[in-house]
């Protein structure tokens, strides 16, 4: 199950208690204080790994525990210290403060991690308390909590091109002539649950990553259809692919069409409704695709693709064209 957002629990293991302890050996005059510190409790660390692709392990459990520190032991022995908890997740995971609603960390890269709750302090044991003053120390302390948090972890695909359009534009289809994806197509509506990723090569020593983002209807970014919940995979694409088809199943206008999700996109965020886009008419092979093409290029002022996943027309043109503005925009 593909989970990109999930609220836990977290809570970093509690110091172990310092000891009171005096030696009590046959052949030892006088004695002494000798009880050992406790451990340190184990802290919870967050780190990005690719090959993690969503969040359904974190959605299982609800509240993540690290383990607690030993106490001090008499013979000034230390208590063992408890381990760190490492939770990971994908890259592209930002982890929000739930009670403040703050973004505590966006981690972006594979190997990025940071350490989000802090293990208790072990308490002291009555040995490190010994002075000149006080020979037979009985203080000693306790261990303290270790942090608690509840944290929101939102998951924002990470994909160099979105590609974007209503449910059956072809998106789907595309993403996987273009590369090794296999995203599930199939002739109705929403077919697509998840955002999907695949790597499309350009030549040998170049490449992107594209996300086929499931399909956006009007009043997307107030949560209709599926709306909100995957529109912020399209947040980080540095260029977005609109796919418009020329004869959509529920009998639409595909200007129209276009125009509401270019609103939904400003609506939901003015910057992503600012992002480089490619407009392609999808299915060429049907009847009025060089129309609609001719149409929305004078409407939006540039040039519109006319593509066919099913028969490859028009495929390395796109490429060519998404290529060219991720260039240029890694140039800016």
């Amino acid at each position: 199950m593909f989970v990109d957002r999930c609220q836990i629990e977290l809570q970093a293991g509690r110091g172990g208690d310092g000891c009171m302890s005096f030696r009590r050996e046959r052949y030892v005059p006088k004695g002494g204080p000798n009880g050992g510190d406790g451990g340190k409790g184990g802290s919870i660390i967050i780190a990005a790994r690719e090959g993690v692709d969503h969040l359904s392990a974190l959605a299982h459990r609800k509240l993540w525990r690290a383990p607690k520190g030993m106490h001090g032991g008499a013979s000034d022995r230390t208590g063992r210290q408890g381990e760190d908890l490492v939770i990971h997740v994908p890259p592209g995971t930002v982890i929000i403060d739930a009670k403040n609603d703050f973004v505590i960390r966006d981690l972006t890269a594979d190997g990025d991690s940071f350490v989000i709750a802090r293990g208790g302090k072990g308490g002291r044991g009555n040995a490190s308390f010994k002075s000149g003053q006080n020979q037979a120390p009985r203080q000693f302390t306790r261990g303290d909590e270790g942090e608690h948090r509840v944290v929101i972890f939102e998951l924002k695909s990470i994909a160099d091109v979105g590609l974007i359009g209503k449910p059956n534009a072809g998106k789907s289809t595309l993403l996987s002539r273009l590369s090794h994806a296999r995203p599930e197509i199939a002739d109705y509506p929403f077919t697509t649950k998840h955002p999907n990723l695949g790597r499309v090569q350009i030549d040998l020593d170049r490449s992107f990553v594209m996300a086929d983002i499931p399909g956006l209807i009007e009043g997307a970014h107030e949560g209709v259809g599926l709306g909100i919940e995957f529109l912020r995979h399209v947040e980080r694409a540095g260029v977005l692919v609109h796919l418009v088809e020329p004869m959509p199943m529920d009998g639409s206008d595909p200007l129209e069409n276009y125009r509401a999700i270019r609103e939904e996109l400003t609506e939901y965020k003015v910057k992503l409704g600012e992002r480089p886009e490619v407009i392609a008419v999808t299915k060429a092979e049907l009847p009025g695709a060089k129309e609609l093409r001719d149409q929305l290029a004078e409407r939006t002022g540039q040039e519109v693709q006319l593509i066919s996943a099913v028969t490859g027309e028009g495929l390395n043109k796109l490429t060519g064209a998404i290529a060219k503005l991720l260039q240029e925009r890694a140039a800016a």
